[in-house]
């Protein structure tokens, strides 16, 4: 007997369909987990402004895209937390490289969870929120936070400290994403690419709408002093 035609187009699309969702199911983890995989999938999913995209407001949808952004940052706020209470119970103790990172800037955030996420299979990294109290330059190299709020800086288990596109490449490298800056090795690509990255370190905190430096500085040294005026120490 003859199968009709509308038949058998049935059927090879029902094939189909099956097989794309099942290639959907077994999505490679480095793919579905790499920062440059969000990055083309949402315009929600800023993280570092080498590979960032810049959306504009929409006069029709503004107030969806408003609340969606605030359901995100509570979202990324409280799994950032969960991180520091995370990276305070258990620091890798062979760590080949120690990021210093700003827990205040919500962007920066994005890009500290994935890597910290990565991290909890290779453990290579060690990271410290510099917006912390309890921050110490003298155990990061003696680099202070004035300096290490200007742009990112990590230190190699060896001491040397890295900074700009050059340090995002050294941690990437160290979670098993180092092709993602693999090309920032060669010129002319390595000063354009830190070039960029300076635009953004320059107006990080005004992109973010946080208060200029001298201001950041200012709030959290007097935070200090009335800690030490509780506390009877000095400063």
């Amino acid at each position: 007997m003859q199968i009709p035609k509308s038949s058998m187009a049935l059927r090879g699309a029902a094939r189909a369909g099956g097989a794309c969702i099942e290639r959907q199911r077994t999505t490679p983890f480095l793919l579905s987990s790499s920062p440059l995989f969000f990055r083309v999938r949402s315009l929600h999913s800023p993280s570092h402004p080498l590979l960032r995209f810049t959306s504009f407001p929409n006069p029709k949808t503004g107030f969806k895209y408003q609340i969606r952004a605030i359901q995100e940052v509570t979202a990324d706020t409280v799994k950032s937390q969960k991180g520091k209470e995370d990276d305070e119970k258990s620091s890798p103790q062979n760590w080949k490289i120690k990021m210093l990172y700003d827990g205040d800037c919500p962007l920066c955030m994005r890009e500290v969870d994935m890597l910290r996420e990565r991290n909890k299979q290779y453990g290579t990294i060690k990271f410290v929120d510099i917006s912390s109290d309890d921050y110490s330059p003298e155990e990061n190299q003696g680099l202070d936070y004035k300096t290490v709020m200007g742009r990112i800086h990590a230190i190699l288990s060896d001491g040397t400290v890295v900074t700009d596109v050059e340090a995002f490449r050294k941690l990437y490298e160290q979670v098993g994403l180092g092709w993602v800056y693999a090309i920032t090795k060669y010129e002319p690509i390595a000063t354009i690419a830190d070039s960029i990255y300076g635009v953004w370190a320059k107006y990080r905190l005004q992109i973010t709408g946080r208060p200029p430096l001298e201001e950041v500085l200012e709030t959290r040294r007097k935070k200090k002093a009335d800690i030490c005026n509780d506390n009877n120490c000095k400063i």
